[in-house]
């Protein structure tokens, strides 16, 4: 009843206001633009200086000011890196005045080209940001080498980006996992195309066809309310955004040092405006990389007598083809002088074919002895298994968005609307992922010795019977793990409408504005697995090339090939173990429903130095959820799988207070505040109502009942922007989370969803979570030196974040008993953040080389207590661009990715040393083409 009367009022507040107002005086109305009427300028500050009114433009420039009493006054637009322009208007009685602005250098386009122009950008966008933010624009994401839009912003304050092959693919902003933050192309939520999260991988997206990128750290009444870390908003190019048309050609390759291999890079932007009133833009990208990464894997640390070994330890290498392909396409439309309207679209395809080999030894059944950092393993009376394999994987990941909205203005009242479409996937069919090889060595005379001196690369050497070690005919098919279908399915269906209407008084503009707003969403997930045997068949019938492994000796392994080539052959001669495909087909299979209603009101005040905007926001979710109970029962000497469907359903409602206030105590000095309540709701995989019991009634447990991760979020910042292109940035921020998710191991019988088990692990809401940050940031063009040094610009930025939880302690009794708690910093973050920038811009010219550091984070919490806790080590990556314009329409191009040759490392801290859980090289990769301009 109270969500229907809030939707009620939303929408006929706006008509009575409508009604009750007064008639419309004069209006002044223009666009502003670079000097050479290049690019609109969005973000340029214009005001009204007698009436103490201020506005900004949106993105194709153009501002209105509304209801101006007759007379005579001065328009004065004002951009970062600009000087001020100024115009004395007369306003009629009623009717429009037209007043046009252009600012930078005459005959230049230093506001729309290069490094000064994007942070020029970047900085106006965040002066006249409602809330706390941090902007990239389109130029901005070319200067630096990265590879996707991931890797655009970790160049921001407080984002962090963990990798994946060297890569960056999820963001965690504020030291916040990446699953509280939410994200959108062209004001569509993106669905994550993975199985289990909510987190969207942004490698998928080439930052080739985006126009900004903007991290909204505090949020709005009128946004959604579903982050804790930052709302990304990613948008594509519009025919608006420039005032000529405009036609990119961009012809390049790549190379990696390890792989060896040179691919194509290509890509085509255009935006143009066919009438004064229709624009269609676009874009198309294709990226082929070839590379190689070098792995070594360490598991089951065990201490005994002082020695401290690993009683696994794998020695991979990864040779990966990743293929982006990425289109954009948008049509804008203006009908007369009310009403804009806009269609836009995004697709994006990501492959990835990965071939991985690995050398494994599980040593947890052979003798050990030696002492310090050289223990020393036989097989006497006791076993060694080494494992060989291969994994022949293909995966592609889709990102579709439609969206068509426009907005009105009905003579007072105002109106935004939209209906859009959003679909994400990750497709996977007929993937050998691995066919295992496994040797048994029982008295044998197989010994080897491990050196741990070296933490991150520990060494192995076979000190007896290499022979039979390195002898391919001794190592038999294990099995065959076919992926016959992994296919995750997340689409969603939303609609919005926003009325607002302005009251103009002597003091500023007071605005009254609601809407609603519906998301209905599912979200899917089918597999099939089979798993094969087979007796005459050995890694000697499938043997390829030697390894390319820099770091050990993994010879002999199968061929890239060889192996899925062998199996698709002789499909038929395979033996299917029946239990095990059916348990692994069945127990992660689930589809969840989530349906969102929301509704809003709040209050806007503006006037010429403040801002402030409060409200509250009213979401409310209805879920539907399916999944399956597998359970696994020995009858005589068969192993029975008994599979019975889930359904739960559920809903829950939440109101959102939120304020945010913007003060410039000088035109340049800019203190903001924030005051906001937000939440995110469970990740799918601990939701999803699946139960999977073995025989000794041991159970893996997902939760339908666990409630969103609400939190109330603090931000304060002080922003000072100088005259010359710069701008110095502070800003402490505070959260304090509730009911945040953690998993929990039962060790004493229970029952839960209906189903009785001795031990289980599930998911549990536990006890809150605080942060505490700060961000700093300096951007400077250094163009008050003397020649040639005037071409220097700086930027830097350092973010300093303590986030604390809890997490259960060791295992806990049934369902119901009270666990134990230990604290511990959030998993993700990374306490210390920095990126510097040195950048050179003069006549053709253009250099960047940037640094990106993040501290050590802890990764995963391990139930057998803190020393077996995963921590990532610290990460400092150097990368160099460089641009020379050949001729006005001809640039060359030349980027440097990983220049000091970063690695990767995980550990723990068992013995008080750290021990390998994961060591990666990749090397560097080079980028480098022409780039044309029409």
């Amino acid at each position: 009843m109270l969500n229907n009367r809030l939707l009620v009022s939303a929408g006929a507040f706006a008509l009575a206001t409508a009604i009750a107002a007064p008639a419309m005086a004069g209006e002044v109305r223009g666009i502003v633009a670079d000097a050479g009427d290049t690019d609109a300028l969005q973000a340029a500050e214009v005001r009204i200086e007698e009436l103490g009114r201020r506005t900004t433009t949106s993105r194709d420039g153009s501002y209105v000011f509304s209801d101006v009493p007759e007379g005579s006054y001065t328009v004065t637009a004002s951009y970062v890196g600009a000087e001020p322009v100024s115009f004395t208007i007369a306003v009629p009685r009623e009717g429009r005045v037209t007043q046009n602005f252009a600012l930078g250098q005459s005959g230049s386009q230093i506001l729309v080209i290069g490094q000064s122009a994007s942070q020029a950008s970047a900085l106006s966008r965040k002066r006249s940001a409602d809330g706390v933010s941090d902007v990239l624009t389109r130029d901005s994401i070319g200067q630096f080498p990265d590879q996707n839009v991931a890797e655009s912003l970790r160049r921001l304050p407080g984002v962090n980006v963990l990798n994946d092959q060297g890569e960056g693919r999820f963001v965690a902003v504020r030291g916040l996992d990446p699953n509280l933050n939410a994200t959108s192309i062209n004001g569509v939520r993106i669905p994550s195309p993975e199985g289990d999260i909510r987190a969207v991988a942004l490698d998928v997206v080439s930052n080739e066809i985006i126009e900004s990128i903007e991290v909204k750290k505090s949020l709005t009444p009128d946004m959604d309310a579903d982050t804790i870390g930052a709302s990304i908003e990613i948008n594509t190019t519009s025919a608006f955004d420039r005032r000529e048309d405009l036609y990119v050609l961009r012809i390049g390759g790549s190379y990696n040092d390890l792989r060896d291999e040179l691919t194509p890079d290509l890509g085509a932007n255009f935006a143009t405006r066919l009438t004064e009133n229709f624009g269609v833009s676009g874009g198309l990208t294709f990226y082929n990389r070839e590379f190689q990464t070098d792995n070594i894997e360490a598991d089951d640390w065990t201490e005994d007598g002082g020695l401290i070994y690993a009683e696994e330890v794998q020695y991979r290498d990864y040779l990966v083809e990743r293929e982006r392909i990425s289109a954009s396409l948008g049509f804008d439309l203006r009908v007369g002088d009310t009403t804009e309207l806009y269609l836009r679209g995004v697709w994006s395809q990501f492959d990835d074919q990965e071939f991985r080999r690995r050398l494994v030894f599980k040593l947890e059944d052979a003798n050990v002895s030696g002492s310090g950092l050289a223990p020393q393993f036989d097989d006497a009376d006791a076993l060694i298994e080494v494992e060989r394999d291969v994994k022949d994987r293909f995966e592609r990941q889709r990102i579709r968005t439609l969206t068509f909205g426009g907005e009105s203005d009905f003579g007072g009242l105002d109106a935004e609307y939209s209906v859009s479409w959003a679909k994400s996937t990750e497709f996977e069919n007929g993937s050998v992922d691995p066919t295992i090889f496994l040797g048994e060595f029982e008295d044998s005379g197989l010994s080897l010795g491990f050196d741990y001196g070296d933490e991150r690369r520990p060494a192995f050497n076979i000190t007896g019977n290499s022979a039979g070690f390195f002898d391919p005919t001794l190592y038999a098919l294990d099995e065959v793990e076919f992926t016959a279908l992994s296919d995750a399915e997340d689409e969603e269906f939303a609609g919005r409408l926003d009325l607002g209407y302005d009251f103009v008084s002597d003091g500023g503009v007071f605005r009254i504005q609601g809407g609603v707003k519906a998301r209905l969403r599912e979200k899917q997930f089918e597999g099939t697995i089979e798993f094969y045997e087979r007796d005459d068949y050995f890694l000697s019938d499938v043997l390829g090339e030697g390894p390319s492994n820099t770091l050990a000796n993994l010879a002999p392994l199968p061929g890239l090939t060889e192996a899925s080539d062998f199996f698709f052959a002789n499909r038929n001669s395979f033996d299917l173990i029946q239990p095990d495909s059916a348990i692994d087909s069945a127990n992660e299979d689930y589809t969840v429903e989530e349906d969102i209603v929301a509704s809003y009101l709040l209050g806007r005040w503006e006037s010429d130095d403040l801002l402030v905007i409060g409200g509250v926001r009213y979401e409310r979710t209805d879920n539907t959820l399916n999944g399956f109970t597998t359970r696994l029962d020995d009858v005589g000497d068969d192993e029975i799988v008994t599979v019975t469907p889930l359904l739960f359903e559920r809903d829950y409602d939440h109101w959102l207070p939120s304020v945010n206030l913007r003060y410039a105590a000088q035109p340049d000095l800019i203190l903001r505040f924030a005051g906001y309540r937000s939440l995110v709701r469970p990740n799918f995989e601990q939701l999803a109502p699946r139960v999977e019991i073995d025989e000794d009634q041991e159970a893996v447990i997902g939760n339908p009942l666990l409630q969103p991760t609400t939190a109330w979020n603090l931000d304060a910042s002080l922003e000072y922007y100088m005259t010359n292109n710069g701008a110095i940035t502070a800003a402490v921020f505070y959260k304090d989370l509730d009911d945040y998710i953690v998993g929990v191991t039962f060790d004493s019988p229970g029952s839960f969803l209906g189903t009785d088990f001795e031990e289980a692990e599930s998911f549990i809401n536990g006890e809150s979570a605080e942060i505490f940050g700060v961000e700093l940031g300096f951007y400077q063009q250094l163009d008050f030196l003397p020649a040639p040094f005037d071409g220097f610009l700086v930027q830097a930025n350092y973010t300093y974040t303590d986030a604390e939880g809890a997490v259960i302690d060791g295992e806990i009794g049934a369902p119901g008993d009270t666990p134990t708690f230990r604290n511990i910093e959030l998993p993700a973050t990374s306490e210390h953040t920095f990126n510097a920038v040195l950048g050179y811009e003069k006549g053709p010219i253009s250099l960047r080389l940037a640094g990106t550091y993040r501290d050590g984070f802890l990764d995963e919490i391990n139930a057998d207590g803190p020393d077996f806790d995963r921590f990532v080590d610290d990460h400092f990556q150097l990368d160099f661009t460089a641009r020379y314009q050949v001729l006005d329409q001809v640039q060359l191009y030349f980027e440097w990715i990983n220049i000091n040759d970063a690695e990767f490392f995980a550990f723990n801290n068992l013995g008080g040393r750290q021990n390998n859980l994961q060591y990666e090289e990749y090397s560097w990769t080079m980028k480098g083409g022409v780039r044309l301009t029409f």
